[in-house]
């Protein structure tokens, strides 16, 4: 990043720094003053505390205005939020070359399946200093995709979907999924106060672009809202509800608050989690009193009848995590919720190393208090095969970041398997590695097979992405696909 113009870092109050050295491979030195290790002797990885920063956005030319009181605003943040190119280029002035926005453009006209929405507070952790190290941010990487970014030979697998993980086929009631025995998903709305580029909910979430043509709830949300609590109350098997969208940050708080007010009622409930990756990327929300105190009161309830309420968020990215995101996380355990928890994705140029892996952990235990708890693979969707990895790379990097940090924040990184759900890299029943055909199997029944005698001993299949593999499986897929 260029050089901020305010001095010395503030790891509590936001002051924005001088610098940016976040997300970087930790140096092979040692301490100052401390005999140097022989290269040989030293550890593929090496522990070094770094104190978040919060880059100075007045260094982009179309914010050098802005004050902390405005930054410091939601409302701001809002109302600021980068949706197209011309806003891009309002805030980043000269900074950008041409032919980035040429790059950008041609992305959302061709390969783009979720609109442009950035919020300043994501945006600001991008490296600007020139357009070569904004292509090489990992933030921008997933959050402003451009098309020299995507595979030219496979931008989609041939088994990718709008739905890759057919939620909506096992919806309960509109927007309410029930794949797992005692777990569901609840969709509250179908927007995030911004959206990444690999969003597995892409089918639903967010404008249409010109490569996707979003489906729509049916019902109006207080009716669906309804439906699904009516579900809930008949149904003493669900202990868990994950209530998620798009993002809850983006529900007016009265209406999310009566919602959770309500699963608190329901006797069999005893686990609530709200999926959230505003919390990092609109990290100002969950600042505001009205949610503070709102949320005081849903903990006290939950602490009141033995329920637990967490919040999970989604960081990729050591670069996404800066003091405004800690103090976040901090407010929200000091309301007595049970916990903050990170679900990120696992990202080939975002943070498909070990080194990556374990400066976010790190980061994230240590600097913000948020537990390292899943990465999840890429899903399948469309034109998303420059992020994913194999499965095979998937376990070589579980075993990577293995023994540095403490077992309970030690993330697992998980394959959401289609009919499935998600399962530890390591658990598959069997794999073609030529092919690159992963084979798992289940241990329970999803709504869909109620009736079905085999839904336990069936193997269920994940695909690789194909220019991962080896010649002789690139050209059994491509003789596969040209005879489809």
């Amino acid at each position: 990043m260029t050089a901020a113009l305010r001095p010395e870092p503030d790891a509590t109050t936001g002051t924005p720094s001088t610098g940016d050295t976040r997300g970087t491979t930790p140096g092979r030195t040692g301490r100052e003053g401390a005999p140097a290790v022989p290269e040989a002797a030293r550890q593929p990885y090496e522990y070094r505390r770094r104190p978040l920063e919060e880059p100075d956005w007045r260094r982009l030319p179309g914010w050098r205005d802005v004050t902390a009181a405005e930054w410091e605003s939601a409302q701001w943040q809002r109302a600021h939020c980068v949706k197209n190119i011309r806003q891009l280029r309002q805030v980043t002035g000269d900074l950008l070359a041409e032919s980035f926005y040429a790059d950008l453009e041609r992305d959302q006209a061709e390969r783009a399946t979720m609109s442009m929405l950035v919020t300043p507070q994501m945006l600001n952790t991008m490296d600007t200093a020139s357009t070569e190290a904004f292509l090489a941010d990992p933030v921008r990487r997933y959050m402003i995709p451009v098309l020299s970014d995507r595979r030219t030979d496979w931008p989609s697998h041939p088994y990718a979907t709008r739905d890759s993980l057919h939620e909506a086929e096992m919806w309960a009631v509109e927007g309410l999924t029930h794949r797992y025995p005692t777990k569901v998903l609840a969709e509250l709305l179908p927007t995030c106060p911004q959206y990444c580029g690999h969003c597995t909910r892409m089918d639903l979430v967010g404008n249409s672009t010109p490569a996707v043509d979003k489906h729509k709830f049916t019902i109006k949300a207080p009716d669906r809202h309804g439906a699904m609590l009516d579900y809930l109350r008949r149904s003493p098997g669900v202990r868990d509800v994950v209530v998620s969208g798009g993002d809850v940050a983006n529900l007016p708080w009265p209406r999310l608050e009566s919602f959770v007010d309500a699963l608190l009622d329901i006797d069999n409930i005893r686990d609530i989690r709200l999926a959230t990756k505003a919390l990092m990327g609109l990290p100002q929300h969950w600042l505001q009193d009205e949610v503070r105190a709102g949320m005081e009161r849903l903990a006290a309830k939950a602490g009141e009848r033995g329920a637990q309420i967490a919040i999970h968020t989604h960081v990729n990215s050591a670069r996404s995590l800066t003091p405004l995101v800690a103090r976040a996380a901090r407010a929200m355990l000091d309301t007595g919720i049970r916990d903050v928890r990170n679900q990120g994705v696992l990202l080939r140029g975002v943070n498909a190393t070990p080194e990556e892996l374990l400066d976010l952990s790190f980061a994230l235990l240590d600097e913000a208090g948020i537990l390292p708890y899943y990465l999840y693979m890429c899903d399948m969707i469309p034109y998303s095969e420059h992020w994913r990895v194999a499965v095979w790379e998937a376990q070589e990097l579980q075993h990577a970041i293995m023994g540095y940090l403490p077992g309970f924040a030690t993330p697992r990184i998980v394959c959401d398997v289609p009919y499935v759900g998600k399962r530890w890299v390591h658990q598959l029943a069997g794999y073609d590695r030529e092919r690159g055909i992963s084979y798992w199997t289940k241990n329970y029944r999803t709504g869909l097979e109620a009736a079905d005698p085999d839904a336990l001993t069936r193997r269920y299949e994940y695909y690789d992405p194909i220019h991962t593999l080896p010649e002789s499986g690139r050209g059994w897929w491509r003789r596969t696909s040209t005879a489809a």
